[in-house]
């Protein structure tokens, strides 16, 4: 069989403070295959975005391991993380998270160049392109609408090929409308790419587009036994 894009074995999350310590996740186990796009559900509170977190090796778990293409993140410092994540994980964000003082297309050629890619303004411009920005090119975010935020938000993710793409609410910013447009825009690529998608939703008509759900209830995993 295929080796999983991740796999996830044991994981749980605790924190600490002056009133105690509050499990976030407890003893995690599912893996990924490639390709495939996941909804991660529940409640708010439910250790869905703490997840996801430690998905991209942004957070770090309090035991257990996460292998993304093979490779235990968490055997690897920060640095070398880091050009993991890089390497191969796209973000999408509820919030956008632009580059204020960029254009959009300054923003979707970032990655690129930290990359050290030659032909990054071709292949930033050409994904803006893609996602319907093609005249928008020399706009800050400030005069772009929300949807249009997200869309650079989409080619960023994108244009650097990412094997794995995590998108934390990403149409829990836009109206309805927009919402649906931009989450048609997000599987088409994710099926064009050939990418993993895993995101995580409130929205019932959003996760029942994905191939599959993972269900967390008080950080607790909640799958039919032949989905893990």
């Amino acid at each position: 069989m295929t080796e999983p894009i991740i796999a996830v074995e044991r994981l749980t999350k605790r924190v600490t403070d002056s009133t105690g310590t509050l499990t976030i996740l407890h003893d995690i186990d599912f893996a990924l295959a490639r390709r495939e796009s996941v909804a991660i559900v529940g409640a708010s509170g439910s250790g869905k975005s703490t997840l996801l977190s430690i998905l991209a090796g942004l957070d770090t778990p309090t035991a257990g391991t996460v292998r993304l293409d093979g490779v235990d993140l968490f055997a690897l410092d920060e640095d070398r993380r880091a050009a993991v994540r890089a390497a191969k994980v796209g973000f999408v964000f509820q919030s956008f998270q632009l580059m204020a003082n960029l254009t959009a297309l300054e923003n979707v050629m970032l990655p690129l160049e930290l990359q050290g890619r030659p032909d990054a303004r071709q292949r930033a411009a050409a994904m803006l392109e893609r996602v319907g920005l093609g005249q928008r090119l020399g706009h800050y975010p400030r005069v772009l609408s929300g949807g249009e935020q997200q869309r650079v938000a989409l080619a960023r993710a994108f244009v650097v090929e990412p094997e794995l793409l995590l998108a934390d609410e990403p149409t829990g910013s836009l109206d309805f409308a927009t919402g649906e447009t931009v989450m048609d825009l997000m599987f088409s690529l994710n099926r064009e790419r050939g990418t993993t998608l895993v995101l995580v939703t409130h929205d019932r008509g959003i996760a029942a587009r994905c191939d599959r759900q993972i269900r967390l209830e008080a950080g607790r995993l909640m799958l039919p036994a032949e989905a893990v």
